[in-house]
Parts: C-alpha cells; sequence; structure tokens
C-alpha cells in the first residue's frame, strides 16, 4: 500500500510560473488595497472592481504555464497517494497532472451566483466553469443572480476547512511548499497530522512555526522540491 502524502501549497509554487502572488515583496497588494478587491466588503461595495481585479487574474493565469515544482509533486503520484490541499486560486496543480486537488479559497476559473449555497460538505451549488472567460455586471446565474468570482474573500468562512483537515490526519507524510504559513486556517492545518508524521517545510524564508515534526528546506519551491525528493529517498 502505498503512503499517504498530502500536500499544502501556496502562492510560492505558482510564482515561479510568473503567476503573481498577493503578500511577497512586489506583490498584488502593494497594487490594489486586499479589503477593495478581495473582502466580502468590497465585493457588496463595488462589485465593477472585483470582476475587473478576478478578469485580469483569469488571463494572466491563462498565459501562465505549471513549473518544475508543480510537475515534480505531480509526479509523486507514481509512489504516493497524494493529496494537495492548495491555497492558490490557479489551475496549474491540474495542469501539471495532480488528479486531487482541494481548493481551499476557491478557484479563479469558476463562477457562481452571489447568493450561492453550500452542502453538508463543504461544495458549492451552482459553481460554473468559465475558464479564462471574462465576467461583468449583468452576467446573471441561471438563478437570476449576479456571477461572482468563486473566491473564498477575506471576511468569508472557508468550507473545505474540514475536508482538509481530515486528509491531514490520514497523512503519513506532510509536505507544505510555497507559503509563508501566515493565513489562517490553512497555516495551522499541519497541526492536526499525526505525531510521528513528519512535515517538510520548503520556504526560502525562515517559517513563523517551532515544532520538532519539521524539516525546513530553505529553498524556492522548484529546488526545493528537488531536495524534498532526494531526502524521500534516502528515507
Amino acid at each position: 500500500m502505498k503512503k499517504k502524502l498530502v500536500v499544502l501549497s501556496g502562492a510560492g509554487v505558482s510564482a515561479e510560473s510568473g503567476f503573481a502572488t498577493f503578500r511577497d515583496t512586489g506583490g498584488l497588494w502593494e497594487q490594489y488595497n486586499v479589503n477593495d478587491v478581495a473582502s466580502i466588503e468590497g465585493w457588496y461595495r463595488n462589485r465593477k472592481l472585483v470582476l475587473d481585479f478576478y478578469n485580469e487574474r483569469r488571463l494572466q493565469l491563462r498565459d501562465a504555464s505549471p513549473n518544475a515544482a508543480h510537475l515534480a509533486i505531480a509526479a509523486l503520484e507514481k509512489d504516493y497517494d497524494v493529496d494537495v490541499i492548495t491555497q492558490n486560486v490557479d489551475n496549474l496543480h491540474e495542469r501539471a497532472g495532480s488528479t486531487r486537488v482541494l481548493h481551499l479559497h476557491g478557484e479563479l476559473t469558476k463562477v457562481r451566483p452571489e447568493n450561492g449555497e453550500y452542502d453538508l460538505d463543504g461544495s458549492e451549488k451552482e459553481v460554473i466553469d468559465i475558464g479564462y472567460e471574462k465576467v461583468v455586471l449583468g452576467d446573471l446565474a441561471p438563478n437570476g443572480c449576479q456571477l461572482r468570482p468563486h473566491i473564498v474573500f477575506f471576511g468569508e468562512a472557508v468550507p473545505k476547512i474540514e475536508k482538509a483537515i481530515s486528509l491531514v490526519q490520514e497523512a503519513d507524510i506532510m509536505l507544505i511548499v510555497g507559503t509563508s504559513l501566515q493565513v489562517y486556517p490553512a497555516a495551522g492545518l499541519y497541526r492536526y497530522a499525526k505525531f510521528e508524521t513528519p512535515v517538510y517545510i520548503i520556504d526560502p524564508a525562515s517559517v513563523p512555526v517551532s515544532d520538532p515534526r519539521i524539516v525546513h528546506i530553505k529553498d524556492v519551491a522548484t529546488k526545493g522540491m528537488e531536495k524534498f525528493i532526494e531526502m524521500l529517498g534516502n528515507s
């Protein structure tokens, strides 16, 4: 039986694909006010601004490609039972070949009615895949409501966090790559791993956690994945 490997990925994985991160120096939050374009209050205050912002991100994603880190994570499925939990709203994990990807913060290529509801398992109803198309004011869902980005805005609950916790609890190995561990509740997921489960973190910066299980690979995602795979081979 294959060991279960759970990957938690963040913006640093996609940064090397040229997909702009939010928090890093030169990131999107230096160009935009987060409360204007990524909060539920911002949505109700100025829907057009929010739609325009995500239309731009969608076009940027269309022109991006998976990098070596995405491909390496997908390739792990050959030898491990892999689940990817991602904070990213892009589809680069899927395009690299990962077959089980749980998007904590939504998906950029999808929209839903602004009055959309959730099933008990955290999955959303009436989600529409639009690919890289634009959405503008007046574009309505089948129920007659304005379409909004299928994104978990600041100020909203993270409906799939319970599913993510369940996956981490089952992990034999956990890999955290490309995330600063500053965004909760995702940042606390590793704490749900079994005591004997090793936790590897790939990040070029210091990480704000202290846990004897953690092995910190201080590198960017692509180089760090090479080192991680080498460590797996030697373990």
